[in-house]
């Protein structure tokens, strides 16, 4: 393999299943891992620069943010899906005119962002009794990244139409530039210029932008394959349609995920400013771990997009099984790893040793479950691959709506005693693993069930 060649599209429709999968999936990761850079390195400078407090501050917003990027998440699945599939079937006029049709849909969904975030992170963060110590910081962190949300979502939406196409390296080399851009802007405006917070939030959304007009410049330069016209930028009705189908029900389910973390994040504010810094540690580098879970379970929508696109449904559950024991090895492997130094993990946010043990004592408890995810990545990431995103959508639901939230309220009550009035702070954790343990369980019997065969796009 040529390096050339890893910067065009890539057919899965031939050659061994496992293998394919696992090439398309390693730039993924090494992107996803990227990405979480962005957020990681934030509270990294924040928390060492700033203080315990800033790190809070900065992961109490996250729910917040989650909940204003569905529409990026809905559109990116679908085009993904959409595209995949055309590329399959070598339907290249289809295809460009799908991707003209993501661009609008996009610059729409950003300028409604760009209104609605400003308006309602005041609201929200009083809702979520946001520690007085903790919400000035928020609101100001909450207000640069809405206002430069754009570059975030195009860079979401163009990658996903890329690695549609089996392009999964540039997403990665233009992530990586963009991750570079932040880190030394984080240095620049918080060691610097003593920006705070709100450096932080104006260096991600500078990087941000920057890997957005990579993404868009690479698809502009992908004549043969995507020839995009200034026509194609008028939506079609049909593919505007077919968009939102297919990623309707994946932005509603990550809305309510959004939201469920939304609820969960009051509960979390209960216990105060040390329980919230050290979520927002156990969150970073539980970002890292699943971070295979992600980048197979996007590989398999791409996958199963290609080859039901060129018709060879056995060639896609032949590739869901190897793709899923594969993820699940590598999975296995970074939960060690992080138990074993995850310590010295933790102490990379904070030098205050009681928070470092009580990131610690969380991490592990999450630790067994990340085998799971991997299942409800890689298998979810089929039916979503078959043009099925509804499915995907209800177990969602299901877990983080019906399980999630009524395990986090009823556990912490249940723990209550005179000596720990709000409850035992593990009680959150140990809700999470459940939720993602039967989670698995729900995904792997429907996938058995075979209801996605029967919902394929063509």
């Amino acid at each position: 393999m040529t390096l050339q060649s890893l910067f065009k599209p890539v057919d899965m429709t031939q050659g061994n299943p496992v293998r394919q999968i696992m090439v398309f999936s390693i730039p993924m990761l090494l992107g996803n891992i990227a990405q979480q850079l962005y957020n990681t390195v934030d509270s990294i400078i924040v928390g060492q620069f700033v203080g315990d407090n800033a790190l809070a501050a900065v992961g109490s917003a996250g729910p917040i943010l989650n909940l204003m990027l569905v529409l990026f998440i809905g559109i990116s699945v679908g085009a993904s899906i959409m595209v995949s599939q055309y590329f399959g079937a070598k339907r290249y006029d289809d295809l460009s005119a799908t991707i003209g049709c993501c661009i609008t849909v996009t610059a729409v969904s950003s300028l409604i962002i760009m209104v609605v975030g400003p308006l309602i992170t005041g609201p929200l963060l009083r809702l979520l009794n946001t520690p007085e110590a903790i919400y000035g910081w928020c609101f100001q962190y909450l207000l640069i990244i809405f206002l430069t949300i754009a570059g975030g979502g195009f860079y979401n939406i163009l990658s996903g139409v890329l690695r549609g196409l089996g392009d999964s390296v540039a997403p990665l080399i233009y992530l990586l530039i963009a991750t570079g851009t932040n880190i030394v802007l984080d240095l620049v405006f918080v060691a610097c210029f003593r920006m705070g917070v709100a450096g932080v939030a104006l260096a991600t959304g500078i990087a941000q932008i920057i890997s957005a007009l990579l993404s868009l410049r690479k698809l502009f330069r992908m004549e043969g394959v995507v020839n995009l016209k200034r026509e194609h930028l008028l939506p079609e009705r049909k593919y505007t349609v077919r968009l939102i189908q297919l990623g309707l029900p994946t932005g509603v389910s990550q809305a309510i995920f959004s939201a469920s973390l939304v609820v969960v994040q009051s509960l979390t504010n209960s216990f105060g400013e040390m329980f919230i810094a050290a979520n927002v540690i156990v969150m970073r580098i539980d970002g890292f771990v699943m971070m295979p879970a992600f980048s197979f379970g996007s590989a398999m929508t791409t996958y199963a997009g290609q080859n039901i696109g060129a018709g060879q449904l056995d060639r896609v559950t032949q590739g869901a099984r190897q793709g899923t024991l594969a993820a699940m090895g590598v999975s296995a492997v970074l939960t060690v790893l992080i138990l074993l130094f995850g310590r010295y993990l933790m102490a990379i946010f904070t030098s205050t040793a009681e928070l470092i043990e009580l990131s610690y004592r969380m991490m592990r408890i999450l630790s067994v479950g990340y085998i799971a995810m991997e299942v409800t990545q890689c298998l979810s990431g089929i039916m979503r691959g078959a043009g099925d995103t509804v499915t995907p959508m209800w177990i969602s639901m299901l877990t983080s709506v019906f399980l999630r939230i009524p395990l986090a309220y009823g556990m912490v009550a249940i723990s209550k005693t005179p000596e720990l009035p709000q409850g035992r702070c593990e009680m959150m954790f140990v809700s999470l693993l459940l939720t993602w343990t039967i989670g698995a369980l729900v995904t792997f019997i429907t996938y058995r069930l075979g209801r996605w065969k029967r919902r394929i796009v063509a």
